[in-house]
């Protein structure tokens, strides 16, 4: 852990953010929290694990950490602070697809997100392929599970011109890309533009 906290010492500030990826027991998080309490910092760390103990070691050694830890002479004084675990969910795509399980209405929270950098409104306008509308323009995610979806003159004609730009999902498109700009509107490859994201 001394190594851990010169390379701190070395590389941030007092108020740095320390990004872990490969957490294992934390020995990262407990090093902010020492050079914290040592130093009066306000460093703050983001670890991630991918195995199934990050719930039981990474997170239990942080917590006793905080709270301190041991009996007698070998008592160690908690560091104060607190931290957040959070649990990711299924991934979205899977082998370059879609991942269906995960369910539309994420999918759709997933994309707006990406787009906006905003929580998901839920707003509504009576087409269910719409997600929301940020800065006059309005977002639509054409999406049908297990069926292609084309961005053509039909599907436009469904879309109420309450927006100045408009940015459209679905498998194709057949409208020129020059009738695509005329009409301030941008269409993105499901796939494509998902995983680019």
């Amino acid at each position: 852990m001394r190594l851990i906290e010169r390379i701190l010492q070395i590389a941030s500030d007092p108020d740095s953010i320390i990004l872990d990826s490969f957490a294992g027991s934390g020995t990262t998080a407990h090093a902010v929290l020492n050079m914290n309490k040592a130093d009066g910092g306000n460093r703050r760390f983001i670890l991630v694990e991918m195995m199934d103990y990050a719930e039981s070691i990474t997170a239990e050694r942080v917590k006793r950490v905080i709270d301190g830890y041991g009996e007698g002479k070998t008592a160690a004084e908690g560091t104060g602070g607190g931290f957040r675990f959070c649990e990711l969910g299924q991934p979205l795509l899977i082998n370059g697809n879609l991942n269906e399980t995960v369910g539309e209405e994420k999918i759709r929270e997933y994309v707006w997100f990406t787009e906006t950098k905003r929580p998901w409104p839920k707003e509504e306008n009576g087409n269910p392929y719409y997600p929301g509308k940020q800065v006059q323009t309005a977002y639509y995610f054409y999406y049908e599970r297990q069926q292609v979806t084309t961005l053509d003159y039909d599907f436009l004609s469904t879309l109420p011109r309450d927006a100045e730009g408009f940015f459209i999902y679905a498998d194709l498109c057949v409208i020129p890309p020059e009738e695509l700009s005329a009409n301030h509107i941008t269409f993105k490859k499901i796939f494509w533009d998902i995983a680019k994201l």
